[in-house]
């Protein structure tokens, strides 16, 4: 079996995606004959999470433990150079399949009360292929008895074609930074200031971030842009319950150099601790959010 499980291929006009089983991860994503997300093999272990859904939280909850109602619970230390729990519990799962065609398919798992989370989640991821691109949806039902907290990210790397991402041009609608201690934990949010303000453009071979920010898309949605020089572009949409995003440029991915992932997040890190947009959801509640990929 490769490390990511059974690969779905989805087809709709010129869109071609590959989402993985294990993670329920998005592998690859074309659209006009495009690269629009960081590929990698199928026999590889996806790099720096690349295409990962990041489920029960996004990001970091610090020291790997927190108090939900009184109750401390305390998780892996998956970050372990930073004594974190690092998005979530299920990237390296394998998720079942509940509906699958042609240009779809839909995942299933279960966060249970033994994972060190407070009580039971079920979870279906949607991949829904369109000539223009990619939507994903992920609905959260509590199955149990009691509330239960949650949170939702993904983390796609964004490409145009075969244009290095260094030279491309990032915009993301974001109007606040997280400023964060050692651990990457959050410990204040402010308003952005002129050098780190993305909402008019920056060349990614510029930047060098790893940095949350508050969103602020207009009401089409748009979050992050990659525009290329030749003036294609990969557009990533959100829905409003996607208020933070994360912006990440390693020097190298995998051994090709410069990368840009913009990942859409419902609550920053360390949510579990600080409350900050998490979610509640009472026994039988389902929470369903959506984001996707556009081509250009």
């Amino acid at each position: 079996m490769q490390p990511t499980g059974e690969q779905f291929d989805l087809v709709a006009g010129p869109t071609r995606a590959v989402v993985t089983e294990v993670g329920a991860g998005l592998r690859a994503l074309d659209v006009d004959g495009r690269a629009r997300v960081e590929t990698f093999d199928a026999d590889a272990t996806p790099p720096m999470g690349a295409g990962g859904v990041l489920v029960p939280w996004p990001n970091r909850i610090a020291g790997a433990a927190y108090t939900w109602r009184g109750q401390e619970y305390r998780l892996e230390a998956t970050e372990a150079a930073r004594g974190n729990a690092i998005h979530g519990l299920l990237r390296r799962r394998p998720w079942r399949v509940v509906d699958r065609a042609g240009d779809s398919v839909r995942l299933a798992a279960d966060v249970d009360a033994a994972s060190g989370w407070p009580g039971p989640l079920h979870v279906e991821t949607t991949y829904a292929a369109s000539p223009t691109g990619l939507a994903v949806t992920h609905a959260l039902t509590n199955t149990g008895e009691g509330d239960v907290p949650a949170g939702v990210g993904t983390h796609p790397y964004l490409r145009v074609g075969d244009v290095p991402p260094g030279d491309c041009t990032l915009t993301v609608a974001a109007d606040r930074v997280v400023d964060t201690d050692e651990r990457m934990i959050p410990v204040a949010v402010r308003p952005v200031a002129p050098d780190e303000d993305l909402r008019g453009g920056r060349r990614v071979g510029d930047l060098a971030l790893d940095t949350c920010f508050g969103a602020a898309p207009g009401p089409d949605g748009v979050l992050g842009v990659l525009t290329a020089p030749d003036g294609g572009a990969t557009t990533l949409w959100a829905d409003a319950a996607f208020g933070w995003v994360m912006v990440f440029t390693p020097d190298d991915l995998a051994g090709r150099g410069r990368a840009v992932a913009v990942e859409p997040m419902t609550c920053p890190a360390d949510a579990a601790n600080s409350g900050t947009d998490l979610r509640v959801l009472a026994p039988g509640e389902t929470w369903t959010v959506s984001w996707g990929i556009e081509g250009s």
